[in-house]
């Protein structure tokens, strides 16, 4: 028989050892179990949708991988009509609009689930064509406090903090002041997007090369270097409020959106984030049209290179596509596939627990087997994570076991043991052993795990 050589796709190459799947996991679970602490309720949705809803959000055609089955019916719907969703985004518009009658609102979900981009892989920078994606999301109908916008931010620097991954930014700014900002330069509102979508580069690309995208945009020389100072140059929440402040007379958008981020800056310190982890930075501008008021970036403060961690904004109507009802609301993703590649090429992930197991039986004596199985209904009853050595092997194969995958006790009993009542409990960190009464196994291993 050929063989068949084992090999993976470009782009769907992304697969961890168990150690490594371990820490992801654990990413995972800090994620999840903030998203809740802040009251967020779970989501998922189909990994396939219809063509057209995920088209709805044009432009990305090219992103959207289609369906097929090597051995389809001809007219199969799936086949002619499906394909995989590219965010978690438009899955949840559709969701809201289809069960917008069964919701309460404000609407808060989490997802965290895969999806799946045509993009051009590259691993070094953390990009794959399947990868997970984390989303919180506030969803209103027909109104959203700006509170919401506020308390955003402290979910983001609840998560980080407890990553434990080093200092961070949540680097927040207003598509309104920018709006109001480009207009003052004298920038056509029909050039807006597209400037918009250059100056989004400030962090990504030298000066010199995005003032010859602005010039292509039409914006003048002179212009577009004081527009670039201006936005790149770092400063204060406060002296950037303060800056704006001086802008704004005579700028009806710049003003409105000065005074949100005034507002949005007041809040987000009431809900407790620090100065040191947040700022207005008039250089954040999310490319994305259909940001309407705050938008966010996260990125860690020593390692700028690994860029934005977590990013998304305040958008006017999500589900615009699906329904008539206004649903504005709030939202960030964290692209969690590629954040692990980011940190684990930085150093910056804990080191998380070898093997879920803490504690490994060893087995001895073939004829007692059924001891053995009692002695883990036992812990497991308790809660103490346990597994039997199952394969015939002498003691010091099952210990050397016990230690490569990282179990904390060892428990070991033979004969003489049963014939004692005793069962022998071995510290693999300290490599110490102790004995304990039959009976008192499940304390004594509880005190040996504390």
């Amino acid at each position: 028989m050929s063989k068949v050589r084992p090999a993976l796709l470009r782009g769907f190459d992304q697969e961890y050892l168990p150690r490594e799947q371990l820490q992801f996991n654990a990413l995972v679970d800090l994620i999840r179990r903030n998203f809740e602490l802040f009251g967020f309720l779970p989501l998922e949705t189909p990994s396939a949708e219809r063509e057209e809803v995920l088209t709805s959000k044009s432009g990305i055609e090219k992103e959207i991988y289609a369906i097929t089955r090597l051995a389809a019916d001809p007219g199969e719907e799936v086949v002619t009509k499906g394909a995989m969703r590219f965010d978690l985004t438009v899955p949840l518009a559709r969701y809201v609009a289809m069960r917008e009658r069964e919701l309460a609102f404000p609407f808060r979900r989490y997802q965290i689930q895969r999806v799946w981009r045509g993009e051009t892989p590259q691993a070094r920078k953390g990009r794959f064509r399947e990868f997970y994606q984390c989303d919180i999301d506030i969803v209103g109908r027909e109104k959203l406090s700006y509170l919401a916008e506020a308390e955003i931010p402290s979910v983001i620097y609840s998560i980080f903090r407890e990553m434990r991954i080093g200092a961070f930014r949540i680097r927040i700014n207003n598509r309104k002041v920018l709006r109001g900002l480009i207009a003052r330069f004298g920038v056509a509102e029909e050039k807006a997007a597209a400037v918009l979508r250059t100056l989004d580069k400030i962090d990504k690309e030298e000066a010199a090369r995005l003032l010859d995208d602005l010039a292509r945009e039409g914006v003048g020389t002179a212009t577009a270097k004081e527009l670039y100072t201006l936005m790149s140059g770092k400063r204060s929440t406060d002296e950037t409020l303060q800056l704006l402040a001086g802008l704004a007379p005579g700028n009806p958008v710049l003003a409105a959106g000065l005074e949100e981020s005034r507002r949005i800056v007041g809040a987000i310190r009431d809900f407790g984030v620090p100065d040191s982890a947040f700022a207005m930075d008039l250089g954040i501008v999310r490319g994305l049209d259909y940001y309407t008021g705050t938008i966010y970036e996260t990125t860690l403060v020593d390692y700028p290179d690994v860029g934005s961690i977590c990013s998304g904004g305040r958008y006017d109507d999500l589900a615009g596509y699906f329904t008539d009802t206004k649903l504005p609301g709030v939202g960030i993703s964290i692209g969690l596939t590629r954040l692990f590649a980011k940190l684990r090429e930085a150093g910056l992930l804990q080191p998380p627990p070898r093997t879920p197991a803490e504690v490994l039986i060893v087995t001895m004596e073939g004829q007692e087997f059924r001891r053995y199985l009692e002695m883990a209904r036992a812990l497991r009853g308790a809660g103490v994570n346990t597994e039997i050595y199952l394969e015939p092997a002498k003691l010091k194969k099952q210990l050397e076991y016990a230690e490569k995958k990282g179990f904390r006790v060892a428990l070991i009993a033979g004969e003489a043991e049963f014939a004692a009542g005793k069962v022998q409990l071995k510290n693999m960190a300290t490599r110490t052993a102790a004995d304990c009464a039959a009976g008192d196994l499940v304390e004594a291993v509880k005190r040996l795990l504390r």
